[in-house]
């Protein structure tokens, strides 16, 4: 699979102006085909998502880089990242620093998560549970990124954030979704668009009538 993983880097990625040597390197490390399941192999390095099973997908490899480059990781942050999905997008963080948390809100997701980081020998710490209340008694985190898309960035998570961090995620309803950066600053949050995209929904408490 190296040969379709160096591809994936030159044509998905390097040709769409991912220009982080930490993150295409992880990009490199990370067998992608370890994360999808076996009848979706012969797509494990397409530029697309593929389903993961509970009605979930892995995300299409442009959106995990583009996501890891904005949230701008250095060694040693800490990291949150909110729905689990398979772990690919975990393991890629963990190729950038040592703390990294991810919450799954499904259970089969989530255990068979656990397992693949687990033999892959990835340190994450992983809990099953609803991302939108975040993971406070590991508060601060330098960064947070969000793999489906919420109506509004959940507050807790901006409450969660370092003075500097950054949270990366999609915000919105299909098909109109933006992926936005919040920046925490002494002040508050400023927020910055980045492009159109399609994630699954965010499910849980964000979903709530009257939560915002």
């Amino acid at each position: 699979m190296s040969a379709l993983c160096e591809q994936m880097v030159a044509e998905q990625l390097k040709a769409r102006d991912i220009r982080d040597a930490r993150v295409l390197d992880a990009m490199r490390q990370v067998p992608r085909h370890a994360f999808v399941p076996a009848e979706h192999q012969e797509a494990a390095y397409a530029d697309r998502p593929v389903p993961i099973g509970e009605a979930q997908t892995i995300s299409q490899p442009y959106i995990v880089a583009l996501m890891t480059e904005l949230a701008a990781i250095q060694p040693g942050n800490k990291v949150l990242e909110v729905g689990t999905g398979s772990g690919y997008q975990e393991a890629v963080l963990a190729s950038l620093t040592d703390q990294v948390y991810s919450i799954e809100i499904l259970e089969p997701l989530a255990a068979r998560a656990r397992e693949t980081l687990k033999n892959l020998g990835y340190g994450v710490h992983l809990r099953t549970g609803d991302g939108f209340a975040g993971w406070p008694e590991s508060a601060p985190f330098d960064a947070i990124l969000v793999s489906a898309a919420a109506p509004y960035p959940p507050q807790p998570l901006l409450d969660q954030l370092a003075v500097g961090g950054r949270l990366v995620l999609p915000v919105g309803f299909a098909p109109k979704q933006e992926l936005v950066i919040f920046t925490r600053n002494n002040q508050g949050h400023s927020r910055a668009s980045i492009l159109p995209v399609a994630f699954v929904p965010m499910t849980g408490q964000v979903r709530e009538p009257g939560r915002q």
